[in-house]
């Protein structure tokens, strides 16, 4: 179990972290998020030693990170996929990572196949994908087999195929009841990986509960419904039935209304009751991003601004088509077929055809003459020339 009380640190006359306390529970996915620069990845680097905290204590088990008896085989850590020395294949660099915690090399060629990197383990990690570098660095928090792992990012250039594989295996390392700390910005995707949420703004906690908790504390459940589009007496008879019975009743861009303060079984009697034919009732529940946007609005440093320059283009003239370019049609054949003579428009206009000329009559080669040896050129003419000029 991780746990953290009162942590805070500085950096000169920043706070990066201020008075954070909380606990990561073992057996659960926890995630960790916040908007840049709120102080996930100072807080991530205080767990596993790499800064000291300025007040305030973090720790593992029970004890610091610095304390832990070899480490490696107790924490896994992924903070950057690219701290990896590039003249180094996948496995050289794994195998001096086991070398040094006393792992056996056995273990290396395991993670490799964890990962799915076991075709490319003799290449040079500095020609990886980030993708692939991704899958190196959790095989290296993987290696030690600990049971508590913390991953930043982890999903940070896989495609969709290693998203799905590293949401399986955080919920399979969970399962067994290890420790698993994620921090993403992917909030879909936290959807579906994490069962509780620590969530920080501008250094503080924010929230410490579960991921159904946190959706419903931070936003609001409304029914979604929708009456024939040709019968608008229909809309507004129910809407006075429904503000009546004490709903909230709003309208959606798209044409239905948003209800709330009233269940769905309480909306479908009244609108039955009126005699009001219903295209749609349909309950509504805010996705976690929509509850993280509502939380950590306040917390955000980084906003962007309308572009000033976004009305000065020129307006297009009514009417106006843009020239459409002449692409000579190509034949369908599986091959490619270079067309007639004359027909390539690529091609310049034909040169004039060489005039032929007259053959020479046939000179046996016995009889034909020697060539002439070249004459030298006369160097004293030329000085003389020279200096004549």
């Amino acid at each position: 179990m991780i746990e953290a009380v009162g942590l805070t640190k500085r950096y000169g006359a920043k706070t990066a972290v201020y008075n954070l306390s909380f606990q990561v529970r073992p057996g659960a996915v926890t995630g960790f998020l916040g908007p840049n620069g709120s102080g996930k990845s100072t807080t991530m680097r205080m767990i596993l030693g790499l800064d000291q905290p300025t007040s305030g204590h973090v720790t593992i088990g029970g004890h610091p990170f610095r304390q832990l008896p070899n480490a490696p085989r107790q924490v896994g850590a992924l903070l950057d996929a690219k701290a990896v020395h590039g003249g180094r294949s996948a496995r050289n660099h794994l195998l001096s990572l086991a070398q040094l915690a006393g792992i056996p090399a056995r273990r290396v060629d395991e993670v490799l196949g964890v990962v799915g990197l076991q075709d490319v383990a003799k290449r040079r990690s500095k020609g990886f994908s980030l993708g692939m570098g991704q899958r190196l660095g959790i095989a290296a928090a993987l290696l030690g087999d600990p049971q508590v792992l913390l991953f930043d990012e982890p999903v940070n250039g896989l495609d969709p195929e290693g998203i799905l594989w590293v949401r399986n295996l955080m919920k399979k390392l969970a399962s067994e009841g290890r420790t698993v700390f994620v921090s993403s910005h992917l909030m879909s995707e936290m959807a579906l990986t994490a069962d509780h949420l620590i969530v920080i703004g501008r250094g503080q906690l924010l929230a410490d509960m579960s991921v159904k908790d946190f959706i419903s504390a931070n936003s609001a459940d409304f029914a979604r419904v929708r009456t024939p589009q040709t019968a608008p007496e229909q809309r507004e008879k129910l809407t006075g039935v429904l503000t009546e019975a004490g709903g909230q009743v709003l309208s959606e861009p798209d044409g239905a209304m948003r209800v709330t303060g009233l269940a769905l079984p309480r909306i479908s009697d009244l609108a039955h009751d009126a005699d009001v034919r219903l295209w749609e009732l349909s309950p509504h529940q805010a996705s976690l991003e929509e509850a993280y946007m509502r939380m950590t609005q306040a917390a955000v440093d980084y906003r962007s601004t309308e572009d000033q320059l976004a009305g000065l283009q020129q307006p297009v003239p009514p009417g106006y088509a843009p020239p459409q370019p002449v692409i000579p049609e190509v034949p369908q054949q599986g091959w490619y077929a270079p067309p007639p003579p004359g027909q390539n428009p690529y091609a310049g206009a034909p040169a004039a055809a060489p005039v032929a000329p007259q053959a020479a009559p046939a000179v046996p080669p016995a009889a034909a003459p020697a060539p002439a040896p070249a004459a030298a050129p006369d160097l004293t003419k030329r000085e003389n020339d020279e200096d004549a000029r």
